[in-house]
């Protein structure tokens, strides 16, 4: 069976005859501590267990009732416990303070032992409601922080998923996404206080494009094997073939984004990447010929990550470039193919995508069988 915790209350009073009459009309149904001058009522609220009410009288030596009371509610351990004010001060502007200063109630002496119980029962109830209600958003809090977590590992495993679809048909190897995923996020850091780029490359974005990055090649679904596994040089039609990639992709992601009540960043980022990481930023690029700060930040990123990675990975048309020739052919595109800011902030971090390519290295089997695929054997 349950059973109730009895509740205690703190009596301050350094009267010893308004002690006894307290501590006789409470002990029938609670707990009693008793505390003769502000300095012990101080400590006594704050050990453990605390009280769940405190009797304070106002007029004591040293540390009147008032200052015991600031001093309670500026401590956060003890400012949640209600404090009634006993008195022989009956003047309204001396109540007035004491609410002011955090009690909840005001009982003038001599003291009416009916009016006292009923108060103190009153303020009780309050109290334990207000704690279950306390309790009860910090049990929510928890449970939404739980859920936020397992909706931003599904959101993690979606995108990796949908990514790794893609690349199953793709002549590129596994490890791709995971190396652009980190190439992405390694140059917005780089690049989170530039003035062009703080107010869209916050902590919250940073992991969006993250968490998008492996869709950049989603589109690629759509294009016929024949020109997507083509071991040689696209001719002009497949290359338009192979262009509609982009298309595909943000409509696939458009399709997704209108089954959901409300706008989700994570995929309107991916869209964006999806859509647009084929634009230049002098205007040559597809699928709109959009140029500059027309193009979205998400997927001018996106572009320094795909083509480094392109351009240091074996492909069955291409042996790797070493790294250091990679990084050449990114600053020779500064202000054409790339944006010229973020191809500045590459340089600087250039070591670490090297780094983050060695530790995510395709192994020479991933390579071979992907071969095969691509030239059907």
């Amino acid at each position: 069976m349950y059973e109730v915790k009895q509740k205690t209350i703190l009596v301050v009073d350094d009267t010893p005859a308004n002690v006894s009459v307290l501590t006789g009309l409470l002990k029938d149904q609670y707990k009693t501590k008793v505390a003769t001058n502000g300095a012990k009522a101080l400590r006594l609220a704050a050990a453990e267990p605390r009280p769940d009410l405190i009797l304070l009288d106002i007029m004591m030596p040293q540390m009147d009732g008032y200052a015991v009371c600031e001093q309670l509610k500026q401590n956060a351990q003890t400012r949640a416990i209600p404090v009634i004010f006993l008195t022989a001060k009956t003047e309204i502007e001396d109540e007035i303070r004491g609410l002011a200063l955090g009690a909840v109630d005001y009982i003038t002496k001599p003291i009416s032992p009916p009016i006292v119980l009923a108060r103190v029962a009153t303020q009780l109830e309050l109290k334990t409601a207000r704690d279950f209600l306390r309790e009860q958003n910090v049990l929510l809090e928890h449970k939404v922080q739980i859920r936020t977590r397992e909706l931003s590992v599904l959101q993690d495993v979606v995108m990796v998923a949908m990514g790794s679809l893609a690349e199953s048909r793709d002549p590129e190897t596994g490890n791709h996404i995971r190396r652009t995923q980190q190439y992405v996020k390694i140059l917005a850091q780089a690049l989170c206080e530039h003035p062009r780029f703080s107010a869209y490359l916050s902590p919250e974005n940073i992991e969006m494009l993250c968490k998008s990055a492996p869709l950049h090649d989603i589109g690629k679904v759509g294009v016929p094997d024949h020109i997507l596994l083509k071991p040689g040089k696209l001719t002009a039609d497949e290359f338009e073939q192979m262009k509609k990639h982009t298309n595909y992709g943000r409509d696939a992601i458009v399709a997704a984004e209108s089954s959901l009540e409300t706008e989700t960043s994570f995929l309107t980022c991916a869209r964006e990447i999806a859509y647009s990481h084929q634009e230049k930023w002098d205007g040559s690029g597809y699928p709109e010929g959009l140029s500059g700060d027309d193009i979205p930040i998400s997927a001018r990123l996106m572009a320094v990550a795909d083509v480094y990675d392109a351009l240091i990975s074996r492909r069955v048309y291409k042996p790797p470039f070493p790294h250091e020739k990679a990084v050449e052919i990114l600053r020779d595109g500064r202000g054409t193919h790339f944006d010229p800011d973020m191809i500045e902030a590459f340089l600087d971090v250039a070591p670490t995508f090297y780094a983050v390519a060695q530790t995510y290295a395709d192994s020479q089997q991933a390579v071979e069988a992907k071969a095969g695929i691509a030239t059907g054997e």
